[in-house]
């Protein structure tokens, strides 16, 4: 590799740009002391324990390791301190006792979604995406948004004296779908758009976690909780749930038609609807003797979406509906508050409240140029260190200019060569002087 000085400068300046905007914030505090809280988690693949750590942590303690990043874990406490990691923590120095509260899922044995596949960046080619409940990670052809692709070819590691190729980025932190999910978005390029794309929905549940949710399960298929469903298992497999929303909420029969299952709309009757006002928009006061404070605003159930979870296991080679559901913006201004619906969703808060997840502070020299990085370094120092700093850069300046003015004069091209043999000759007369 050759290039000239200015290019070289460029080029570092560059790089420091990159990594400004790759890791904006400070490292030098672990999370331990913050208690459970959500955060990105990192498992260490290195260390023999399956734990997980937090950002600060994988940097500062595990920084020669092979970790995968788990992104977003909700109620966590950094286990890099602890007495769970026999590594130990160069951030928090006391040992503190194993976390009792932490849930480590298949996630902690870097496996993920329903096929339980381990995720390579080198070799995966399909988005995941990170589910609202639980916060596993799903694969789009796991969830029959598409065929699933052949493998990428591993890209073979640089030649040394090689440029670097350019790679596609694979990570999930390219974000697409907003809200409370995370799908990686740039692995699936080159691929045909899925069945449901990023743009389409707000927040993924899968269906192991909507069979946990009475209310959530209701709602799958109905407008603005689009799910996955086929005719039969030879059909291709079609989106359901795109019905427009409608203007006003319905309201649902309460206990004057007990045949009517809860979010079933019932049949309006003549004597039900006035001339003046139309059925589907009526307000619904409450029947007598009814204890209910609230009626019921959940749409009416769609049967089709329900056979998903007729049973706990899906046998997917025969499945109608996979039971996963993807739901459109302001999910959470729409869901009915009754005394029916209400309870479920208060035992899972983050489907009323959006949560919010735990960042680093920002790191005041991010972005800073390598003599910016210098001076701010010198001005934290003592006067007569700094005295004998500035000296030094001075001295390796002039050196530096008079080493690179004979490449200038002849129009010669620096290499990384001719870099290295300028420091190779400062370094050998520092140790001539101090011996």
């Amino acid at each position: 590799m050759s290039q000239t000085l200015s290019a070289y400068v460029a080029s570092q300046d560059e790089l420091i740009q990159e990594a400004a905007m790759a890791l904006p914030h400070q490292f030098s505090q672990c999370t331990y002391a913050l208690g459970p809280v959500r955060q990105a988690v990192y498992l260490c693949l290195t260390c023999p324990e399956a734990r997980g750590v937090c950002s600060a942590c994988s940097i500062a303690c595990h920084t020669d390791h092979n970790q995968v990043e788990l992104f977003p874990k909700r109620n966590f406490r950094c286990d890099c301190p602890t007495a769970a990691i026999a590594h130990a923590c160069t951030l928090h120095t006391q040992n503190e006792p194993a976390n009792a509260s932490n849930h480590y899922g298949q996630n902690f044995q870097a496996k993920f979604c329903r096929c339980d596949r381990p995720y390579d960046a080198k070799t995966e080619r399909e988005t995941m995406i990170q589910c609202l409940s639980c916060e596993d990670w799903f694969h789009e052809s796991c969830c029959m948004l598409r065929t699933r692709p052949e493998p990428r070819v591993p890209t073979p590691e640089p030649d040394h004296h090689d440029e670097p190729p350019s790679t596609e980025a694979t990570s999930e932190e390219e974000a697409a779908g907003g809200g409370d999910d995370a799908a990686s978005n740039a692995s699936s390029s080159g691929l045909p758009p899925p069945l449901i794309t990023p743009e389409d929905y707000d927040a993924f549940v899968c269906r192991a976690c909507v069979l946990t949710i009475p209310t959530l399960r209701r709602l799958v298929g109905t407008p603005g909780a689009i799910t996955v469903v086929r005719a039969d298992p030879n059909a291709p497999w079609t989106r359901l749930g795109d019905e427009p929303l409608p203007d006003a909420p319905v309201v649902v029969a309460d206990s004057e038609e007990a045949s009517v299952s809860a979010g079933e709309k019932r049949p309006a009757t003549a004597q039900d609807t006035p001339a003046a006002e139309p059925a589907a928009k009526r307000a619904r006061t409450e029947s007598s003797g009814s204890t209910s404070t609230k009626p019921c605003l959940a749409p009416p159930i769609e049967p089709l979406a329900q056979v998903a979870y007729t049973s706990t296991e899906l046998d997917w080679d025969v499945a109608l509906c996979t039971g996963d559901v993807f739901l459109t913006e302001n999910f959470r201004e729409r869901w009915c508050r009754c005394d029916s619906c209400l309870p479920s969703l208060e035992a899972h808060p983050y489907l009323l409240e959006e949560e919010e997840t735990y960042e680093p502070p920002e790191d005041p020299d991010s972005g800073l140029t390598l003599e910016e990085l210098g001076m701010r370094a010198l001005e934290r120092l003592p006067r007569d260190r700094a005295i004998d700093g500035i000296l030094a850069f001075n001295t390796m300046r002039d050196n530096l200019r008079a080493y690179l003015r004979p490449f200038a004069e002849d129009g010669k091209v620096v290499n990384e060569a001719d870099v290295q043999t300028f420091f190779e000759q400062l370094n050998k007369s520092r140790a001539e002087a101090a011996s």
